[in-house]
């Protein structure tokens, strides 16, 4: 939730310096995804929208929105946010203290745009049809296939002429991924499996912040690549 709906300024210290570049992860997607789309774009797909501040951003501009988790508590948070427009959450101080705080989904936002349900992104039904936007942030590292879905599951959701956005900071491990299916090199193993479907538009790094308490953090940067499905 703090991830989502704090800024890094209001997870930090107060008075610690925000580094350079350092913004909401969740929404810097979003922003970046809707600003090298092309044409008037109708439909987006969240892939891996956990609590769900990405596709509340892009309602702003897409009159239809639906995120996807394989969590089906984060999806029940999203769809009550989605409700009430705001929700308290604790957020750990230190030891076992916390202290609440609050997660709001900006007013001029129209919830009713986005639609959140529980699937598996390399399951994704075919009814649900294809799309002008697709967002995966962070997902391609946790799926037990991740070259299934670069050479499947995208080709098939992303609609000719549409935009695709993946980030991730290639952090493998085997408790989401057999070690047999890593990605080797990841970003060129990433263009050769979508260079039949896509072009690469833009690449740059993307950080983003992980409060674990008051005073310690993780500071990473996720590869940000953007693509145009052919």
């Amino acid at each position: 939730m703090a991830f989502h709906y704090l800024e890094p300024a209001d997870l930090l210290p107060k008075g610690a310096p925000v580094p350079r570049g350092l913004t909401n992860f969740p929404k810097a997607c979003a922003h970046l995804l809707l600003s090298r789309s092309e044409g008037r774009p109708t439909r987006a797909l969240d892939l891996g929208c956990a609590v769900g501040r990405s596709s509340f951003e892009m309602a702003k501009k897409i009159r239809e929105v639906i995120g996807i988790d394989f969590s089906r508590t984060f999806i029940r948070t999203a769809k009550q946010l989605q409700k009430t427009g705001k929700i308290r959450f604790p957020l750990l101080e230190e030891g076992h203290e916390k202290k609440l705080s609050l997660a709001r989904i900006p007013p001029p936002i129209d919830r009713n745009r986005v639609r959140f349900r529980t699937g598996d992104a390399l399951r994704i039904p075919a009814r649900l049809g294809t799309f002008d936007l697709l967002l995966a942030a962070n997902l391609i590292d946790r799926l037990p296939e991740p070259l299934r879905f670069l050479k499947q599951a995208l080709p098939r959701l992303v609609r000719p002429g549409g935009t695709l956005l993946l980030t991730s900071p290639y952090t493998w491990s085997t408790a989401f991924t057999p070690k047999t299916r890593w990605l080797n090199d990841s970003f060129a193993t990433i263009q050769k499996a979508l260079r039949p479907h896509f072009r690469l538009l833009h690449r740059q790094d993307l950080p983003f912040l992980l409060r674990e308490h008051r005073r310690k953090f993780q500071y990473t940067f996720a590869d940000a690549t953007l693509w145009q499905k052919t």
